[in-house]
């Protein structure tokens, strides 16, 4: 029902079943591992009303298996890529583990079938969730304030400027009034560009 991928690794679709509505995926050499996605292999869908909380688990052997809530997945949102690399082991709460999962001498990544009703009202913890925007967004915001901030660094007063024939000058606020245009397209539809 579920897969899970690591960046330069194969897909796992192996999850160990250690309860009626409870998968673990064992992941080996965390270490390295910065981001993972969990998903839907889209061959047996959650029941109606159900979807899957997805936690992450640290190898502590001294603590025993300390499971962190990543997020979730449904049936609407058959996939996700949660960000583990800022996670600290040992950190956690409660979540439906328990001692399942057995011994742990790997990280592993979990998913519990629970109600949307109850996933609505659980709370990731901190810094897995990787943003919302995506990297061409992220590239075109940081391209537009370069730009901005290029052209900024020559602006001259009029007083301080000498006339030259051949040069053309743009005033500063027409850039910024387009910086800020675009900004907010972008914000609106990521792809306006495109039409």
């Amino acid at each position: 029902m579920f897969g899970c991928l690591v960046a330069g690794r194969l897909v796992q679709t192996d999850a160990q079943q250690v309860s009626s509505d409870k998968f673990v995926f064992d992941l080996p050499d965390c270490e390295r591992v910065h981001h993972l996605v969990v998903f839907l292999l889209g061959t047996v869908p959650f029941p109606a009303g159900m979807g899957g909380a997805v936690y992450f688990s640290f190898p502590d052997p001294a603590l025993g298996p300390v499971w962190q809530l990543l997020g979730f997945i449904t049936n609407d949102k058959p996939s996700a890529i949660f960000k583990i690399s800022g996670l600290k082991a040992g950190e956690g709460g409660a979540h439906p583990f328990g001692m399942m999962a057995g011994s742990q001498s790997v990280a592993q990544v979990g998913v519990s079938v629970e109600s949307l009703d109850l996933l609505a009202q659980q709370t990731p913890v901190s810094h897995s969730a990787v943003s919302a925007v995506d990297s061409f967004t992220q590239f075109t915001q940081k391209m537009l304030e370069s730009l901005y901030n290029f052209t900024s660094s020559f602006a001259l007063s009029q007083s301080q400027m000498t006339p030259n024939p051949s040069e053309m000058f743009v005033p500063a606020s027409s850039i910024l009034r387009w910086y800020e245009n675009f900004q907010r397209r972008m914000i609106q539809n990521p792809n306006f560009w495109k039409t």
